[in-house]
């Protein structure tokens, strides 16, 4: 997250948000920089209006339960579709309860990959 939060004081700053300025803001932080995730990030923002991206994000609906939202009625026939492929992943799979536990695991270091 702190690649996102620096790349926000940027935007908030009116400074270009480039390799350069994105690891001066995280030098400065603290935070050990990892070169491939700045380029990573300059390059998903190049196209973005952060302003804009703020301001629906701040009026999106937030779930009461904190739950994932519903997807929009455009997105539940993919949605459905997904569900219905892992259901038959999971049927394939021969109901391991070893393979539970391996994807518990995998999914703890997912949060390490954004901060």
């Amino acid at each position: 997250m702190e690649y996102v939060y620096a790349a926000l004081i940027l935007n908030e700053s009116g400074e270009e948000i480039n390799e350069d300025n994105l690891t001066d803001v995280l030098d400065a932080a603290g935070v050990d920089v990892e070169e491939s995730r700045v380029k990573a990030l300059v390059a998903a923002l190049e196209d973005v209006d952060i302003e804009e991206a703020v301001d629906q994000a701040a009026a999106a609906p937030v779930p009461a339960s904190g739950g994932a939202a519903a997807p929009a009625e455009g997105d539940a026939d993919e949605a459905d579709e997904a569900d219905e492929e892992a259901e038959e992943e999971a049927a394939d799979d021969g109901g391991d309860d070893d393979d539970d536990e391996d994807d518990e695991a995998s999914g703890e270091g997912l949060g390490e990959l954004f901060g």
